[in-house]
């Protein structure tokens, strides 16, 4: 929107923002993610420790904490104690898992002596605090985890039947299954150790039980896929969970109850299948792999949806309109303002990361054949084409397919004939602009008061993309998201039931959505997000998506009001003062807390000597990476207010 426009809604928004906040009678709790929370003073002064887990050890050992080192940190961040409509406090990790030892009979029972000092530091430290029931594929740490991997009916499976094998910057990762039966170990050992802090809990003097503002659940709870670290963005090959033989069973009685019948189900998709034991989980690529039907077939796109998506960095506010064109009509807006870190840590220009756009077209209602997408920027002056993409919607019996790129096209860019159609866009353009090509089209191009103010990209899809869409995939990907939420709900049940108090209960989950780079379809969360749980919405927000346009949306879409924010970090620091901002508007919009991601209490002989993605976010005063220092001073600031 034009520079004007923009200033007039921000304005709006701070009104918005200010009426909000006034209405807001209990305080916004920053409760940082914090490393160490079980290394005592004690412990520093012993050099006999190798590893960090052995100093913590024996403080666990001898009764004691950290809550003495913790209650330091916290004085730095708020001199005096909590108090005020702003108040700092901590985020306590319990990874369940890592609270069981083998008894004298090799029987895995929970360490008393563990869960005491978890009980002890609460006591001790007096401050406001998370409790964080960690158990996703992140709780990998201990020896009952490392037997656990040893039994394939604790894991998810890749369509090859093989559990992934993956970590996480040098951190073990392990694909726990998603399928809540107690009966599986995993689960039994989960849900013990929850239901045992819930009694400890419970135990608590009442002024101990009041310090706990919120209790999440779980942690990050989604499907998982190799290359973790770097593969959110694949749209190549993809491979995810969950095969398991009884998985692929949930899925087939899925199907049952959401069909009714194998013959409205075949009517449905146009499948000819005898009953639904024979219905298969998709998980072959037609492009490499003999299909024994087409039902069979998965990829990235096979449920119908093809992301159209980039990056514009707009700061003059020239662009009025983004959206998307399909032979020549127009589509539908395309969504902007998403995150992408990766062009705000590449570019020293771009001074935000909300400059993703993407917009997800249902391409299952196009003819077979060839169709034209075009990203149209609109201005003062009109519309111009960003960017376009040829693609190829291949029928279920790969014939062959009309083109439909110049034929039929009655809108923007249609005038393109003969010859033109088999040349790209950008060299048209740049023909145009040398004066070697006289232009057909007006429209096409970007005009020149947006050459040099507007810089821009269109990463999806590749030119020439071919697609196949499978019906069944699209079910497939709806069960897998029923799976996560099935779980989560599961476990929440399970907590309620364990004398948890409901009021307190969050999730802690991933928003794939907000990155327009990111493959969602790896994560399949989509039912887990938002409103309407027994879980109140926890969700995890880093880079650009701490605040702006998509957070806004986010909220008001979701009908979010008192809400989490369990992992928080804008990673941001080439404007001045956007920490602090971020911060006021989690409070103005209603959050119960946010947990910046993270600070440590490690003694340094301990820390890993390498530079990476995750020790970069560490919040010092000495530490200007990411914005990390900013940052830390920034909380000091909000606690004062």
């Amino acid at each position: 929107m034009p520079m004007l426009t923009r200033l007039i809604a921000s304005c709006l928004l701070l009104i918005g923002i200010t009426a909000m906040a006034a209405e807001r009678e209990s305080p916004m709790y920053i409760l940082p993610n914090i490393e160490g929370l079980m290394q005592c003073d004690e412990a520093q002064t012993q050099q006999k420790f190798a590893h960090a887990f052995d100093a913590f050890r024996y403080c666990m050992d001898s009764g004691r904490t950290g809550a003495a080192a913790l209650t330091r940190l916290m004085d730095t961040l708020e001199p005096g104690g909590p108090q005020g409509k702003v108040q700092v406090g901590y985020t306590l990790t319990v990874q369940l898992l890592e609270l069981y030892r083998q008894d004298a009979r090799g029987v895995w029972v929970l360490d008393d002596k563990h869960l005491d000092a978890i009980m002890r530091l609460m006591a001790d430290a007096k401050r406001p605090l998370v409790l964080y029931l960690s158990s996703s594929h992140f709780d990998s740490i201990g020896a009952l985890p490392v037997e656990l991997v040893k039994n394939p009916d604790n894991l998810m499976k890749l369509a090859d039947g093989q559990p992934l094998k993956l970590n996480y910057f040098g951190y073990p990762i392990h694909p726990y299954t998603l399928r809540p039966d107690e009966k599986i170990d995993v689960n039994h050992y989960r849900y013990q150790a929850m239901r045992e802090i819930a009694r400890r809990v419970r135990q608590l003097p009442e002024e101990v039980q009041r310090l706990i503002v919120a209790i999440t659940l779980m942690g990050e709870v989604h499907q998982l896929f190799p290359d973790f670290e770097n593969g959110t963005g694949n749209f190549d090959h993809v491979q995810v969970t969950d095969y398991d033989p009884r998985s692929v069973a949930d899925f087939r009685a899925w199907l049952q109850r959401k069909y009714g019948d194998i013959t409205q189900f075949n009517r449905a998709h146009g499948f000819d299948y005898l009953g639904f034991d024979k219905v298969p989980a998709p998980g072959k690529d037609i492009r490499n792999t003999t299909l024994s039907s087409f039902g069979e077939h998965y990829d990235a796109f096979a449920p119908g949806l093809l992301p159209v998506g980039g990056w514009l960095w707009d700061p003059q506010g020239k662009v009025t309109s983004l959206d998307l064109y399909v032979d020549g009509e127009r589509v539908g807006p395309i969504e902007r303002g998403l995150n992408r870190l990766d062009v705000y840590r590449a570019r020293d220009d771009v001074t935000t990361p909300n400059v993703g756009f993407r917009h997800d077209l249902d391409f299952s209602i196009l003819a077979p054949g060839r169709h034209r997408l075009q990203v149209v920027v609109g201005t003062v002056g009109g519309k111009y084409v960003l960017g376009e993409r040829a693609i190829t919607v291949v029928p279920r019996d790969q014939s062959r397919v009309s083109d439909h790129l110049p034929a039929g096209a009655q809108g923007l860019g249609s005038t393109r004939r003969g010859w033109r159609q088999y040349v790209p866009m950008w060299l048209q353009n740049l023909l145009v602009r040398l004066g070697w090509l006289k232009s057909s089209n007006p429209g096409v191009g970007l005009p020149p008061e947006l050459v040099g103010a507007v810089h821009a990209w269109v990463d999806l899809p590749k030119d020439t993309q071919d697609v196949y869409y499978n019906p069944l995939a699209r079910d497939w990907d709806e069960f897998r998201a029923s799976q996560a939420a099935s779980f989560l709900t599961h476990f929440t049940q399970q907590a309620v039931a364990a004398g948890l108090p409901a009021e307190k209960l969050y999730s802690h989950q991933v928003v794939p959505q907000v990155n327009s780079s990111w493959n969602r379809q790896l994560f399949a969360v989509d039912q887990t997000l938002g409103g309407g749980h027994m879980w109140r919405p926890g969700f995890n927000l880093y880079g650009g998506a701490v605040q702006g346009e998509w957070l806004e949306r986010f909220l008001k879409e979701g009908q979010i009001r008192d809400y989490g924010v369990p992992e928080f970090n804008p990673q941001q620091w080439k404007t001045p003062g956007i920490h602090l901002a971020a911060m006021r508007t989690h409070y103005a919009a209603g959050a119960r807390f946010i947990s910046p991601y993270y600070l440590s209490l490690i003694d340094q002989r301990y820390r890993a000597k390498v530079d990476h993605a995750i020790n970069r976010m560490e919040l010092r005063p000495d530490n200007d990476k990411e914005g990390s220092a900013a940052f830390f001073e920034a909380i000091r600031t909000i606690a004062l207010e």
